[in-house]
C-alpha cells in the first residue's frame, strides 16, 4: 500500500514539535502514512510577523537565536534535497531536546556530521541567504493555518492543523489510535479547534 504523505512543519528550537514528530514516526510503523517534513521559523513568527508585541527580552532574544538551526536546515535541504530534513532534525532535535544541550555551541556540527552532511553547512546559522526558502515553506502552512498557533502544524486530508500538542509521545497502536482521530477531526467541515491548558512540562522519554 502506497504510503500518504503527511507535510509537518517544525522549528528544531521547539520541544513540543520534536515530540509531536516522534509520534508521527510511531504513526509511521502502525499506519500507511510517511512523514514529508517541511521547515518553518519562530523567529520569523514572532519577530516580524506578530512584530514582537508582548514578548519577554529573555523570549525575543530566544527567538533571535532560533534563526540559527532553522538556516541549517534550510541550507541542508538545498544540499540534499527535502529528504535530508527528517534525518537532520532527528539528529538536531536528540541533542537539543532529549540530550538537553540547548545552550552547546557544538549541537549543530556534531548534527551535520550525522546527517552525512558537509561541516560547512554550519556557516549558514548566521547567514540570510536562505532566509527566503525558510518564510516561503513557513507560509505554505501559515498563510491556510493563520498567526494565532506555533508548531507543529501537520496536515491530513489537505487540511492544517495545529498540533496535536502531546507528552509523552504516544507509542505503537496508541499512536495510531490518536491519528485516526486526527483524520476524522481534519475531516469535519468547519472544525477549528480543541484545547486545554497545559499541566505537564515536555517529556522525551
Amino acid at each position: 500500500m502506497e504510503k500518504q504523505p503527511v507535510p509537518f512543519w517544525f522549528d528544531p528550537l521547539c520541544p513540543w514539535a520534536w515530540i509531536t514528530s516522534r509520534w508521527l514516526l510511531e504513526v509511521e510503523k502502525v499506519r500507511p502514512v510517511r512523514a514529508d517534513w517541511r521547515i518553518m521559523s519562530l523567529a520569523y513568527l514572532n519577530l516580524v510577523q506578530r512584530e514582537g508585541k508582548g514578548l519577554s527580552a529573555d523570549y525575543r532574544d530566544l527567538m533571535t537565536k532560533a534563526w540559527g538551526s532553522v538556516r541549517v536546515c534550510a541550507a541542508a535541504a538545498e544540499h540534499s534535497g527535502p529528504r535530508i530534513l527528517g534525518p537532520l532534525y532527528t539528529a538536531i532535535g536528540t541533542r537539543l531536546h532529549n540530550q538537553r544541550r540547548r545552550e552547546d555551541p557544538t549541537v549543530i556540527i556534531e548534527a551535520l556530521s550525522e546527517a552525512g552532511l558537509p561541516l560547512s553547512l554550519a556557516e549558514a546559522a548566521t547567514s540570510t541567504n536562505f532566509d527566503q526558502r525558510i518564510i516561503d515553506s513557513h507560509n505554505q502552512a501559515f498563510d491556510e493555518i493563520g498567526l494565532d498557533v506555533g508548531t507543529p502544524v501537520l496536515r491530513i486530508g489537505g487540511k492544517a492543523l495545529f498540533g496535536p500538542v502531546i507528552t509523552p509521545a504516544p507509542q505503537g497502536e496508541a499512536a495510531g489510535r490518536l491519528w485516526d482521530g486526527l483524520v476524522l477531526v481534519a475531516g469535519t467541515d468547519g472544525f477549528y479547534e480543541l484545547k486545554r491548558s497545559r499541566d505537564r512540562k515536555p517529556s522525551f522519554e
